[in-house]
């Protein structure tokens, strides 16, 4: 039986999702426990900054016993309270359903960003990482390559990358918006991902002034730089450059605050009253939220930006007919032939008042 048990920016606060991430160095852990569970064979592990989805299949013949199961498995491995566990809202997928679910996930039909191109990437690292560890079989290794053939056939045949498609595109349409053009703007970038990586392009595409990329490998920040034309820093010298930017993107794979406000404070009262956005798109934060407390510092993080994401969805929600019809025609010749309708967006009321967060950190 295929299972998919997930949470996303749709169900669960950033509070929460970033509690609930897996770190990269921890997948493969993570996916080998799923898969030594009683009763299940396969397993992948898909964590990003919006969502976390455990896929598996098992022989459990109660869809809902085995979902159990990972629920459990996803409390005790974040070790959360009973209230916690009682709050926590996730979407419960079997068979057809899952992998429905999986197909509109990587077509970027369930992104924050309709359409966005990111997480085509991010899917596929994760079934990398499993097959790599030796959590998939049979199932999932159809299901998944299946998977990414949908979403290159989507992408081709459809309009639904219109417009600004990813996390990082919308963060400098943010910074577009704040300063009316970028040409003046210098701009640091901490981190040099995939996603750092987008807002290098899209802001060399604005015109920006400057771009200075600074990561924990030099290297690779060297690299990013050239490609752009940028300057690389070294990233214990990264704090340096706060005086001297406008806009600040963040988005590394720390674990902890990279940006508090510690450092900020000292270095706004050195710039006289000139603002500074920082944009955080990394999960967990990369940005201590008690910055955007601080005078002339204006702060958003991922779950902010959706509002702006939604400008642009508009424009490609004309296209999702045609993108549900692909999808429900590649399930058919997957094998799944039920006539049920394709799943609607589902929006989980959040539990008011709002959970006791105050714990500590939650990652084995």
């Amino acid at each position: 039986m295929l299972l998919c048990l997930g949470l996303n920016h749709r169900t669960t606060p950033i509070e929460l999702r970033e509690r609930l991430a897996f770190a990269e160095s921890k997948q493969p852990e993570a996916a080998l426990q799923i898969q030594g569970l009683k009763g299940f064979e396969e397993s992948v592990v898909l964590s990003t900054c919006n969502r976390v989805e455990l896929f598996a299949s098992c022989e459990h013949a109660d869809g809902e016993q085995a979902l159990d199961v990972l629920f459990d498995y996803l409390v005790a491995h974040f070790g959360l309270t009973q209230p916690q566990r009682e709050a926590l809202s996730c979407y419960r997928l079997s068979q057809a359903d899952a992998a429905r679910h999986l197909f509109r996930v990587v077509s970027g039909l369930d992104s924050m960003v309709l359409g966005e191109t990111e997480i085509f990437g991010q899917v596929k690292g994760a079934y990398d990482t499993a097959l790599k560890t030796g959590t998939t079989g049979r199932m999932l290794n159809k299901l998944f390559q299946r998977a990414f053939s949908v979403g290159k056939q989507v992408r081709n045949e459809t309009n639904i990358q219109r417009g600004s498609t990813s996390v990082g595109s919308v963060a400098v349409d943010v910074a577009a918006k704040i300063f009316g053009s970028l040409k003046d703007c210098r701009v640091l970038l901490i981190g040099a991902g995939e996603m750092s990586r987008t807002c290098a392009q899209s802001l060399l595409s604005r015109g920006a002034k400057s771009i200075i990329i600074s990561n924990r490998s030099h290297e690779r920040a060297v690299e990013l730089a050239k490609e752009m034309k940028g300057e690389a820093l070294r990233f214990e010298n990264w704090e340096r450059a706060v005086h001297d930017v406008d806009i600040i993107i963040s988005s590394t794979s720390a674990p902890h605050f990279v940006v508090t406000p510690e450092l900020v404070g000292p270095t706004m009262r050195r710039r006289h009253g000139r603002p500074l956005f920082i944009i955080d798109i990394a999960v967990p934060r990369d940005v201590d939220p008690l910055v955007h407390d601080i005078e002339d510092v204006y702060l958003y993080n991922v779950d902010q930006m959706k509002g702006i994401a939604d400008e642009g969805r508009r424009d490609r929600e004309r296209a999702l007919v045609q993108c549900e019809e692909i999808i429900e025609e590649q399930l058919r010749k997957f094998g799944y032939h039920e006539d049920s309708p394709p799943l609607p967006v589902v929006v989980t009321k959040l539990p008011s008042p709002p959970l006791n967060l105050e714990t500590p950190s939650l990652e084995p």
